[in-house]
C-alpha cells in the first residue's frame, strides 16, 4: 500500500511512473494526469518526432520516383529511433540501472551480505580478523576501510541489531531518498554513519575510557530519522508496530534518554550499545534536514516528502524502477 503523490489517497495496488519514479493512483497514473515533467521531454526536435519523412520525399521528387524502396526505408528509419529512444528511456541500464531510485534496497542488500561475510570470516580468519575488517576500534583508528564496513556490519549476537536496523532503513529509508536523489542519499548514508562511529570511539579516546569498538548502521538510520523529524514532524509511525505517535516525540525522547546514559556513563556506551553514536547520528540528521528543507518542500511532486501533513507515513512501497539517477 502506498499513497498517491497527487492526491494523497491510500492506494492497495500503486502505480509507478517509468518517466518520473513518483507514485500515483489510478486516477492519476497517466503522465498527463500528473504533470509529468518527462512529457516535455517529447518537444525534442531531434527525438521521435523527427521522422526524416520530409527528407525523403523531397530528395525523391527530381528523380521521377514513387518513393516505395525510400519510404519503406525511412518508416525503418523511424521505428529503429523510436525503439532506440524508448529503450534509452526504459531501459536499466544494466545491473547498476536497477538500482537507481533503490538505494536504499541496495544498502540493505549490501548489510545483510556484509553480515554473511562477518560470520565466514570469524568462521575462517577467526575473532581478531574480523576485529581488524569489520570494527572501527578506538585503538585502531588509522585503519580506515573500518570507518565503511563498521557502517554495514552489525553484532552477531542473535539478529536483533541488524534487523531492527533494516526495519528504520526499509520504512524510511526511501522517503529521504525520493526526496534527495539516489546518488546524494548513499553519500549521506554513509558520511552520516562513518562521523556517528568516529564520533564515538573520539570521544572513548579524549575521556581516557577503556578501549571501544563500534559497528552497525545505528548512527545512518537515526541521521534518517533526523531528517524526518526537521521535514515531517507530526508523521505518525507505530512505535513496536502497535503504538501510534507522532515521529518527532519518538525520535527525541529516544533522543533525551539516549543523552541521560552517554551523561551518567561518561562512555558514550552502556550495555553494549553506542548512544553517543545514536547522539551523533541524530544530530547530522537534523541539520542535514533543515539544511535541505526546500528540497524536501520541491521534491513533493517527484515522490518526494511532503512537508508538516498529518498523513500517515507512506509505506516502502516496491522498487523505484529506472527511472532516477544513482
Amino acid at each position: 500500500m502506498a499513497t498517491c503523490d497527487v492526491c494523497g489517497e491510500y492506494e492497495n495496488l500503486p502505480y509507478q511512473c517509468k518517466r518520473c519514479g513518483q507514485t500515483f493512483c489510478a486516477e492519476h497514473r497517466l503522465p498527463e494526469n500528473h504533470d509529468c515533467p518527462g512529457l516535455a521531454e517529447w518537444d525534442d526536435p531531434g527525438g521521435v518526432f523527427d521522422s526524416g519523412f520530409d527528407e525523403s520525399v523531397e530528395g525523391e521528387s527530381g528523380g521521377g520516383r514513387t518513393g516505395g524502396g525510400r519510404s519503406g526505408g525511412a518508416s525503418a528509419g523511424v521505428v529503429d529511433r523510436v525503439k532506440r529512444r524508448i529503450d534509452r528511456e526504459t531501459g536499466t541500464g544494466g545491473v547498476v540501472g536497477y538500482f537507481r531510485n533503490n538505494a536504499t534496497y541496495a544498502l540493505l542488500l549490501a548489510m545483510w551480505v556484509t553480515f554473511l561475510l562477518q560470520w565466514a570470516v570469524t568462521l575462517t580468519l577467526g575473532e581478531a580478523a574480523h576485529s581488524q575488517i569489520f570494527v572501527l576500534r578506538s585503538e585502531a583508528v588509522a585503519n580506515v576501510w573500518t570507518w565503511i564496513t563498521s557502517v554495514l556490519s552489525h553484532s552477531r549476537v542473535g539478529l536483533f541489531h541488524i534487523i531492527g536496523n533494516s526495519i528504520v532503513i526499509l520504512f524510511f529509508g526511501p522517503l529521504v531518498e525520493r526526496a534527495v536523489g539516489s546518488k546524494r542519499f548513499v553519500g549521506f548514508f554513509f558520511l552520516s554513519g562513518m562521523l556517528a562511529g568516529l564520533g564515538h570511539v573520539l570521544f572513548a579516546i579524549a575521556t581516557n575510557a577503556p578501549p571501544t569498538g563500534v559497528l552497525g548502521a545505528s548512527g545512518a538510520g537515526f541521521a534518517i530519522l533526523g531528517v524526518l523529524t526537521v521535514w515531517r514532524p507530526n508523521m505518525q509511525v507505530l512505535l513496536f508496530f502497535v503504538i501510534p505517535m507522532k515521529i518527532k516525540y519518538l525520535t527525541w525522547g529516544i533522543a533525551l534518554v539516549s543523552a541521560v546514559l552517554v551523561i551518567q556513563s561518561g562512555t558514550g556506551g552502556v550495555g553494549g550499545i553506542a548512544h553517543l553514536a545514536h547522539l551523533i547520528g541524530f544530530a547530522i540528521g537534523l541539520a542535514f534536514g533543515k539544511r535541505n528543507e526546500g528540497l524536501a518542500r520541491s521534491a513533493g511532486g517527484m515522490g518526494g516528502v511532503s512537508m508538516g501533513g498529518a498523513r500517515g507515513p507512506r509505506g516502502p512501497g516496491g522498487p523505484g524502477g529506472p527511472g532516477g539517477r544513482f
